[in-house]
């Protein structure tokens, strides 16, 4: 609570550790929900497993269905669970700026997701064929090294992901410096989006497509969101069904 007549350093002060409070107690409430919500997941996956063991016959054949979707579900919550935990960690972690080669920092990620097993993968006889340019005079950034490149993860997941149904995919990244910012952009020729819902594009679990076509939990962009707010940027996405997707980026330069 402020005082009257409090000296400007003080206030300061107490504010960093009111700051400080906050995370701390913020911190100890996420990991005990995280804790307590997954004592139940626990206790339904060890039911589930007691009724595959003690039903036999028809009765096993009959409750395998719903049994399947039991495991399932509980699964899906804990995924959920640590996507949220994910969430509150990018959102409390201390930022530790450093220099950043953003073109090379953006070049590792995709290389590293496209050695990655599945439909992404650059190797085997699954292999797509993607048109990745990153543009090379891209100014370095002051950012933390670890949450940025868990951005740059995030987004580069979803281009690759929303383009698979193309068969000349495309993605690319550039920036313009614009005055002590730099304004990254990251467009692809996926699939896009019905701009009707794209104030729903960052929200936690928000997802505008069916996850029957397009794996994942709708983490990603918040997640994403969360980190550029923290370096004090400012992330929006524009696109059109069919005509892929735009990521606008401002980031201060330093």
């Amino acid at each position: 609570m402020s005082q009257a007549g409090e000296p400007p350093a003080q206030r300061i002060e107490r504010l960093e550790r009111e700051l400080r409070l906050a995370r701390t107690e913020l911190d100890d409430f996420t990991r005990a929900a995280s804790h307590d919500l997954r004592a139940p997941l626990r206790h339904l996956g060890a039911y589930a497993q007691i009724l595959r063991e003690d039903l036999s016959g028809p009765q096993l054949e009959l409750a395998l269905p719903h049994l399947d979707r039991i495991n399932e579900a509980a699964v899906l919550m804990g995924r959920q669970i640590d996507g949220l935990m994910r969430l509150a960690h990018v959102g409390q972690a201390p930022l530790q700026p450093v220099p950043l080669d953003v073109a090379a920092l953006a070049q590792a990620v995709y290389t590293e997701l496209r050695r990655e097993p599945g439909p992404d993968t650059a190797d085997g006889p699954q292999a797509r064929a993607i048109d990745w340019q990153v543009a090379p005079d891209m100014p370095w950034l002051l950012a933390d090294a670890v949450l940025l490149r868990e951005a740059l993860t995030e987004l580069l997941a979803n281009a690759l992901k929303f383009s698979r149904p193309h068969l000349h995919a495309s993605i690319r990244l550039h920036c313009q410096e614009e005055g002590s910012q730099c304004a990254l952009t990251l467009a692809d020729n996926g699939v896009g989006f019905n701009p009707a819902y794209q104030a729903r594009l960052f929200q936690p679990f928000s997802r505008l497509h069916s996850g029957a076509a397009f794996e994942g939990l709708g983490l990603g962009l918040a997640i994403a969101r969360k980190i550029i707010e923290r370096h004090g940027g400012h992330i929006e996405a524009s696109g059109l069904p069919d005509r892929g997707c735009r990521v606008s980026i401002r980031l201060p330069l330093g």
